[in-house]
């Protein structure tokens, strides 16, 4: 199966449908946050060193249009770059515009381009639904696929919010170059919050009120709970 044709959708409705979707949206997102594909010039690589290498392109790139800072990532399937992310904190001003973030968003709209809950989906589609591991703590047999078959490429090591967000698209593998420790010496200082994680609620650094109107939340949780359709990821 050819590159191009990897991740189509089955159905033939839906895949003509959703393949237009995702052709108008992936040109306007592309045009809107600046992230562009390698140069038509890049040299082919042999290993994946060349993913680290696009990483670093997008990080230089976010620097030099004051786009953000000097971060970059890729999301990698199949030996094929399917998601790519820059910092976008400076461009739209939120604070969660990470690099692993967009390209994690970036990966998952090429493999789902238009999410439709059911049971429609089509192999390797990120909703389709997989057995947990063997192993695994999960209390649940089987969850959402994600990016479970994917690996993400940083040219920094990620913070807790980024690396949380990896956990959660289950990539199956992270590179990234740059320690904590170097970032930190260039003004971004994630470790402490590694740090703080591990501290109990009442000492955090940010005020937290656990069990507040617990009742009230727990409305929710019991909502999702007797959902009898209701689709675990």
């Amino acid at each position: 199966m050819s590159r191009s044709t990897r991740y189509e959708i089955p159905d033939a409705g839906r895949r003509t449908f959703l393949a237009r979707t995702a052709a108008v949206a992936a040109t306007g997102a592309a045009a809107a946050a600046g992230l562009g594909a390698a140069p038509a010039n890049a040299m082919p690589e042999t290993d994946n060193r060349k993913f680290m290498q696009e990483a670093t392109r997008l990080a230089i790139e976010s620097v030099e249009k004051g786009w953000g800072g000097p971060f970059g990532a890729v999301v990698v399937k199949d030996g094929e770059i399917i998601g790519r992310g820059q910092n976008r904190v400076l461009l739209t001003g939120c604070p969660i515009y990470h690099a692993e973030i967009t390209a994690i968003i970036d990966a998952s709209a090429k493999l789902n381009p238009k999410a439709i809950l059911g049971s429609e989906y089509g192999a390797g589609t990120i909703l389709e639904m997989i057995p947990r591991e063997p192993n695994s703590p999960d209390k649940l047999q089987e969850r959402a696929r994600m990016l479970k078959g994917c690996e993400i490429y940083v040219n920094g090591a990620p913070c807790p919010m980024c690396m949380s967000a990896i956990y959660w698209s289950r990539l199956d593998h992270v590179y990234f170059g740059a320690s904590l420790n170097d970032t930190s010496e260039i003004g971004f200082d994630d470790a402490f919050q590694y740090q703080d994680f591990e501290l109990p609620w009442v000492k955090r650094r940010i005020t937290v009120t656990e069990n507040f109107e617990r009742d009230t939340g727990l409305k929710a949780y019991r909502a999702w709970a007797e959902k009898t359709d209701r689709h675990p990821y």
